[in-house]
């Protein structure tokens, strides 16, 4: 997980770093949608996880685990959203859903409570 974050850092920081106008407005919209406001952000970062699942993004999925852990998402409650993204996205979600239960296990084993601020990959 910890190579995950590094990776993440270095490419976001290559992104943002070249000062196009479109990447930063767009990241910066990204950041401020998972933001409390009507829902809090541990439904919102949810909602990005189901999304992220349905949608078979890992980068995206091994994320929203860890800002959703972060937002004290418990385990029972990842498992009811790991259940909406089955019904919805179907059985090709299945392998994306093994790999989110691993990066989950992975991510409460480790976590010190430090997750970098919403950026999609």
């Amino acid at each position: 997980m910890d190579e995950f974050d590094r990776y993440r850092a270095d490419m976001n920081e290559k992104l943002l770093g070249s000062n196009h106008l479109g990447i930063k407005r767009f990241f910066a919209l990204d950041t401020q949608a998972y933001e409390d406001g009507a829902l809090d952000r541990r439904t919102k970062e949810l909602l990005g996880l189901v999304a992220s699942i349905v949608l078979r993004c890992d980068d995206c999925v091994t994320y929203h685990i860890k800002q959703s852990v972060t937002a004290g998402v418990t385990r029972p409650e990842f498992l009811d959203a790991f259940n909406i993204a089955l019904v919805v996205g179907g059985s090709i979600t299945i392998p994306h859903l093994r790999r989110a239960v691993d990066r989950l296990d992975q991510t409460l084993a480790g976590n010190d409570g430090e997750v970098a601020p919403h950026v999609h990959e």
